[in-house]
C-alpha cells in the first residue's frame, strides 16, 4: 500500500470519527444549574418567568409548594434539515471511505461503494432518533425570608441554551443577574 494511499484512509476513518462524535454531542444532556437574582418581587418575576415558558411551549406538570419548586417539561424537535443534511454527509463520507478501500484492494470491484447507502441513512436515522428527546425546567424560588418582598433568589436547572435564551430575553425586563456563567465556553 503506497504512502498516499495510507494517508487517505486515515484521513477518511478520522472523518467518520468526526461524524460518530458529532452524533454523539447532538444528543448530550446539556443541563445547567445557575442561580439568578432580580431586584423585582418574586411574584411579578415567578409570573413573567412562567408566561414566558408557556410561549416557548413548555408545560407546567409539577412543582412543590414547600419546597418552592415549579418544574416545566417540553419536547426537543430533531431537526429533519439537519438530520437531511447529515444523511448526506455520512453518505459521501461512506462512499470516499468505499473508494479508499476500492484502491486499497481492487479485487472487490465496486461493491465498497455500497457503504454509502448504509452509513448515510444509518447518520439520519441516528441523530434523528437521540436528538428527540423530553426535557425538563426546574425552578426554585430560594428567598430565606418572607419579608424578602422586594429580591428574588432562584435556582434554575435546565438546558444550556434555555437559560442563555431566557437571560437574553428577559434579563432587562426582570433584572436578572447572574454570575454570567451561562456566556463562558467551557473550554
Amino acid at each position: 500500500m503506497s504512502y498516499s494511499l495510507n494517508s487517505t484512509l486515515l484521513l477518511t476513518i478520522l472523518l467518520a470519527i468526526g461524524l460518530f462524535f458529532f452524533l454523539r454531542a447532538s444528543s448530550k444532556d446539556r443541563t445547567t444549574i445557575v442561580e439568578i437574582s432580580s431586584t423585582q418581587k418574586p411574584v411579578k418575576v415567578l409570573n413573567d418567568l412562567c408566561q414566558w415558558l408557556n410561549l416557548r411551549g413548555w408545560k407546567q406538570t409539577g412543582g412543590d409548594f414547600e419546597q418552592r419548586i415549579l418544574i416545566f417539561k417540553g419536547q426537543v424537535v430533531s431537526s429533519k434539515f439537519l438530520a437531511i443534511f447529515l444523511g448526506f454527509l455520512g453518505g459521501f463520507g461512506s462512499c470516499a471511505l468505499g473508494l479508499v478501500i476500492i484502491q486499497i484492494y481492487p479485487d472487490l470491484a465496486w461493491w465498497p461503494l455500497l457503504l454509502g447507502l448504509v452509513g448515510g441513512p444509518l447518520s439520519g436515522i441516528i441523530y434523528f432518533k437521540k436528538s428527540a428527546r423530553e426535557e425538563k425546567f426546574e425552578l426554585r424560588l430560594i428567598n430565606e425570608n418572607e419579608n424578602e418582598n422586594d429580591k428574588t433568589f432562584m435556582r434554575l436547572r435546565a438546558h444550556r441554551d434555555e437559560l442563555i435564551s431566557l437571560e437574553n430575553e428577559l434579563g432587562e425586563k426582570l433584572q436578572l443577574k447572574s454570575d454570567g456563567s451561562l456566556f463562558k465556553t467551557p473550554i
